[in-house]
């Protein structure tokens, strides 16, 4: 998932119509230049050189746009309309319709001074955007819209709108053609984690499977000598604390590791969702949290229980953010606040959404050092298959930060893929258990709740420290049409 954090291409109509001020399109189109390279967008616009003042006007402009933009098919993620005036709005709309790029698109428009309406300088943008989104709308083209009718490309609220949509951008090009691993069975007493592969399919995204027998398979003949083993010790080692993990656990860590990664780079995928309970630890003698929570924070997310839903949502809030996303259970009320819940998983989250010593000097003492993530063993399993076969989790506490959650859910029964997704915050409220945990606040708590027993969505939720659903809700929504509820204050 390195697309996740890469620049945005982005595609550059500048309007224009031929009885306005054409020198608007002219200073339009470099203020716009100049805010998107400082953004840093990469663009690709028509040279003033090609037509007036680069701007689409006439039925030959829109031929030219549309013909640069398909020689730049594969670098364009997204593409911006900016109108300087009111822009011509059929020349627009075929533009798009030309270049069949299918990404999203956004319509900008630039605000008109009241101390400046005369004929030589009046913009009438204001209007120029409701045309130029009807002719859209006749031509079957998605857009999205700046949250101001109106706006200026030197403004903050602009700034805003352009991290939203970059995050649509990375989103539905993150999504084409992708590829998720599967390693293992779904286990049988995880119902709740089912899936239909064909709905993801026809969504772009390929699920590749691989049985666990064959990873084993592969760790035997694996050489605890070889260079890619030993070089997967250190990196466990200087990502997490390991003291008091037993040598062979680590090893074995370490040869997992190994295998999934050579799996991974051989069949070109992006993500996993792993078998953990309690196959792993009762033939392989080790859970796999670390070495998802390495993957996961190395913007390649892993989810356990073969949660290939939660895997896509996973995927999802990392290419909205560029930040690592992880899977963790609606687990536990906090007292009785009604809008605030306690989080954990066993756990594999990534290290980088945990608390760090700067995080206990802050709270004041409800943050302690024994909140910071170290590798330990999984209580809730070695019940059953003895501790000294469950080390490898990532234990600690989740930064108290805002935050976005997101489920993904392919309902068979309908035939679709739904979605729900929101915002809330990371609390310091005083908690002491194991695994990966934190309280969170999220408003009217009751109302997603019920949203989510009534519509029979899983316990499993991703998370990201970031606040990107309104990018995550439109991209999954518009873009790629799937049923996605955006609970929000």
């Amino acid at each position: 998932m390195k697309r996740a954090t890469q620049p945005v291409t982005v595609g550059l109509i500048v309007g224009n119509r031929g009885f306005f001020p054409a020198h608007l399109a002219e200073s339009g189109r470099k203020t716009m230049l100049q805010v998107l390279e400082a953004q840093g967008f990469r663009v690709i616009a028509l040279s003033p050189e090609e037509t007036l003042y680069g701007s689409v006007v006439s039925h030959a402009d829109s031929h030219k746009c549309a013909d640069l933009f398909k020689r730049h098919r594969d670098e364009i993620d997204g593409v911006i309309v900016t109108l300087p005036n009111f822009g011509e709005e059929r020349a627009i709309a075929d533009t798009l319709r030309w270049a069949g790029l299918d990404v999203p698109v956004l319509i900008q428009a630039f605000p008109d001074d009241p101390a400046r309406m005369t004929v030589a300088d009046r913009r009438d943008s204001f209007c120029g955007k409701m045309s130029a989104c009807n002719n859209l709308r006749q031509y079957g083209i998605r857009y999205s819209l700046t949250r101001l009718h109106t706006v200026d490309p030197e403004s903050a609220a602009f700034r805003q709108d352009l991290e939203r949509f970059a995050g649509i951008c990375r989103i539905v090009r993150g999504f084409k053609n992708a590829r998720i691993g599967v390693i293992g069975a779904r286990p049988t007493a995880f119902n709740t984690v089912r899936f239909s592969e064909k709905l993801l399919e026809r969504s772009g995204i390929s699920v590749e499977t691989l049985d666990l027998s064959e990873v084993l398979g592969r760790i035997d003949r694996l050489d605890s000598a070889a260079s890619s083993v030993k070089g997967k010790l250190e990196q466990i080692g200087g990502y997490i604390q390991t003291a008091g993990v037993p040598a062979a656990s680590l090893l074995r860590m370490a040869k997992f590791g190994v295998v999934v990664d050579e799996w991974m780079a051989e069949t070109e995928l992006t993500a996993s969702a792993i078998q953990c309970w309690t196959a792993m630890e009762e033939y392989y003698g080790v859970v796999p949290c670390t070495l998802m929570s390495i993957m996961s924070d190395g913007l390649l997310p892993s989810a356990c229980e073969t949660d290939i839903a939660g895997t896509v949502a996973m995927m999802a809030l990392a290419y909205a953010s560029g930040k690592p996303s992880a899977i963790v259970d609606w687990n536990n009320n906090y007292g009785d606040d009604p809008d605030k819940a306690i989080i954990f998983h066993c756990s594999n989250l990534p290290k980088s959404i945990f608390v760090e010593e700067g995080d206990v000097q802050a709270s004041g003492g409800v943050i302690r050092a024994d909140d910071i993530a170290v590798m330990d063993y999984q209580e809730i399993i070695a019940g059953t298959v003895g501790k000294d076969n469950t080390f490898g989790t990532v234990v600690g506490r989740v930064k108290a930060d805002p935050f976005t959650y997101l489920r993904v859910s392919t309902d068979d029964i309908n035939g679709r893929i739904v979605a729900y997704v929101g915002e809330g915050t990371l609390t310091n409220d005083p908690l002491k258990t194991f695994g990966g945990y934190g309280v969170v606040q999220i408003p009217h708590m009751q109302k997603l709740l019920n949203y989510i027993c009534e519509n029979g969505f899983e316990h499993h939720v991703a998370m990201n420290l970031s606040q990107s659903a309104a990018s995550v809700h439109e991209a999954l929504a518009k873009y790629l049409g799937w049923s996605t509820y955006w609970h929000t204050a």
